[in-house]
């Protein structure tokens, strides 16, 4: 429709009105068109809420020959004679009411979307603490973070994305607490945002984070509210986008990422110990694999003789180098691992058992890789499972074939110069303009003691 302005003076008009909707719109099965005396209702019925329709417009309007606009009870109304404000208003569920000799349309919210309830998360899972994470419905994420904080110092900005989808897309952070430098950066970053259709968080994390191409995450994604509403109270800002159960928090450091929410729950002491257990496994995630290559392959010396020659003999029927039987140990793992993620969920007990067992015996017998190499492929994989944020598991497999070929080729060497690579470019990554690796780069000794040990939240 070319005019912007709506015009409902006579009963011509109102029938103009409708013809137009109709183009607009499309002649869609769902599309509502129900006259009442002089008045004309638009709605879709799978979006909104059609026995409060009767109930709150239908009726009072049924009861009300005027057809005065005070007569419909719903709460939640507003006026407006944009043409495009009505047809986006129609689309998100509310029904749009016309009155003969009135050029003003009336908007009731009376959306009544297909939602799910409050899911328990998948991801980030706790023994202690809620079991409540986020859904698709933006409302409800919000209600379930305002519920933990219960703080008038929470604000809010809003953003509409997208000529066809509309995503909506709110900017969290707490007034006086979050830096304003912090929230200034990221609403100009969300400014320049010109995504045609946002259909997850994900658009909005690749296009407002630093260093999209990085294969390591500058934004923590988490689908928990008690995640968020920490975060927020400690100065960070969140990033909620409709239609998906994920949050975006700012600012995300190295150190985040081995962070677990359960941290917040357990004592201090048992988080603490529980933190020095999960360095130690994905250090041995990410150096286990090279370092065995590079021991067996240049620095033999190094194992005790007993060891060496135990090593020795079970690689003797294997006809590939170490390297070699890394690369296919490190493929077959990564395909079981994607193969349980994709496949249905009755199914994954059986291609576990036939991942780790068959495979690996018939390997195994075949004389194609030998058996320490298959222990220590396993417990990399183990030892993956303990990061516990999603997107940084990628990063540490990435990094880990690099360092694994870089030790096949040049040993301790090329482990070390990879490492040193790696440092530096971490190093000179930022997440919404915070250092990467603080507190170790820059040195802050109060936030690094507080990450080696997890500090009570009540001194004696």
């Amino acid at each position: 429709m070319e005019q912007q302005t709506i015009r409902l003076s006579n009963e011509a008009d109102l029938e103009q009105f409708a013809e137009e909707l109709k183009t607009t719109l499309g002649s869609m099965p769902d599309l509502v068109f129900r006259s009442v005396g002089s008045s004309l209702i638009v709605y879709i019925s799978g979006l909104a809420d059609q026995q409060r329709i009767e109930r709150e417009i239908v009726e009072p309007l049924s009861a009300n020959h005027e057809t005065e606009p005070f007569s419909i009870k719903t709460p939640s109304v507003q006026q407006t004679n944009n043409y495009q404000q009505t047809v986006q208003a129609i689309l998100s569920g509310m029904a749009a009411v016309a009155i003969c000799g009135r050029d003003q349309v009336i908007l009731a919210n009376l959306a009544a979307f297909p939602t799910r309830g409050v899911p328990e998360p998948h991801i980030e899972t706790a023994v202690l603490g809620p079991q409540e994470a986020f859904s698709e419905n933006l409302d409800t994420n919000i209600a379930l973070i305002r519920r933990i904080t219960k703080s008038e110092k929470l604000r809010m900005k809003v953003w509409h994305f997208g000529s066809v989808a509309h995503t909506e897309v709110r900017l969290l952070y707490f007034d006086q607490v979050a830096p304003g430098e912090l929230v200034e950066e990221l609403s100009k970053r969300l400014d320049g945002v010109h995504l045609e259709d946002i259909l997850g968080s994900n658009y909005i994390a690749e296009s407002i984070r630093d260093r999209p191409l990085s294969w390591f995450p500058t934004v923590q994604k988490t689908e928990r509210p008690d995640v968020v509403a920490n975060a927020l109270m400690k100065g960070r800002v969140a990033v909620v986008v409709n239609n998906t159960p994920i949050a975006l928090l700012f600012p995300f450091t190295f150190w985040n990422a081995f962070e677990t929410v359960e941290d917040i729950y357990l004592s201090y002491s048992s988080a603490t110990f529980l933190r020095w257990i999960r360095a130690y496994f994905i250090l041995s995630a990410l150096l286990l694999p090279s370092l065995y290559v590079a021991i067996t392959t240049f620095h033999n010396e190094m194992l005790p003789t007993n060891l060496l020659l135990s090593i020795a003999a079970s690689r003797e029927a294997s006809p590939f180098p170490a390297l070699v039987e890394a690369l296919i140990m490190e493929s077959i793992f990564e395909a079981i691992r994607e193969a349980i993620v994709r496949m249905p969920r009755v199914l994954v007990q059986a291609v576990s058992v036939v991942g780790a067992l068959v495979i690996g015996q018939a390997i195994v017998q075949a004389g194609i890789v030998s058996i320490p190499m298959i222990i220590v492929v396993s417990i990399t994989g183990i030892a993956s499972l303990m990061i516990p944020h999603y997107e940084t598991t990628f990063a540490i497999r990435i990094l880990r074939i690099i360092l694994l070929l870089m030790a096949g080729g040049l040993g301790f060497f090329g482990i070390a110069l990879g490492l040193f690579f790696t440092q530096i470019y971490l190093t000179g990554l930022r997440s919404a303009g915070l250092p990467y690796l603080t507190p170790i780069a820059p040195f802050s000794w109060k936030s690094l003691k507080n990450l080696i040990i997890r500090q009570p939240f009540e001194r004696p």
